[in-house]
């Protein structure tokens, strides 16, 4: 059995100017710093754009600068035994930079969970969730049942950016403890027989 800790790339989703999601990711990011057996790793979109003109089916990028690019950010994502999407919603679904960064990838999805925080208005971002759930079905990720949905989350955050409802910490706890589960489940069955998509 592997008890190195599990490594969780949290994708932030949002490349909007003015953006509140890094404040959600910084948010996440904290608790899983907090956890002995997660490591988080932030991966930004902002910081590490990836190309939006895909190659022929099944052919690598054509351009050095686009392998450079997908370089930031794909070892990342195929090391990751977990992913934390934080996501806006946008237009009742979530960011075209955030389904950008899901199509370049396949097999770093496979047979690894996901778990989602979401924000906006009156929603909390719950129909992007609703939305991310199919999309990654398909890439044959597991998604986690609890997923964390800040309602007017310009409201949900102090200024040291702690969460303000004391009821949201108990509960990310739980999506963390499953989430937890369910990337050491699907580690060690792995390491036993490889998963084909």
């Amino acid at each position: 059995m592997n008890d190195s800790p599990l490594k969780v790339a949290v994708i932030l989703g949002s490349t909007r100017d003015g953006r509140l999601g890094t404040v959600v990711s910084n948010w996440i990011v904290g608790l899983l710093d907090q956890r002995g057996d997660m490591e988080a790793d932030l991966i930004d979109l902002v910081e590490t754009p990836l190309p939006t003109v895909f190659p022929v089916l099944g052919e690598p990028p054509a351009s050095q600068e686009a392998r450079d690019l997908l370089a930031a950010v794909s070892p990342r994502m195929a090391a990751a035994d977990a992913f934390v999407i934080v996501t806006p919603e946008y237009n009742r679904s979530f960011p075209a930079a955030l389904k950008n960064a899901i199509d370049w990838h396949g097999p770093e999805w496979h047979a690894k969970p996901v778990a989602f925080v979401s924000y906006g208005g009156f929603s909390a971002g719950t129909r992007a969730v609703e939305q991310l759930r199919l999309v990654l079905a398909e890439l044959h990720a597991v998604t986690i049942r609890d997923s964390i949905g800040f309602q007017r989350v310009w409201e949900q955050f102090d200024g040291e950016g702690r969460a303000v409802d004391p009821a949201v910490e108990p509960a990310t706890k739980v999506m963390l403890d499953r989430l937890a589960w369910w990337a050491q489940a699907l580690r060690e069955a792995k390491a036993v027989r490889p998963y084909a998509a």
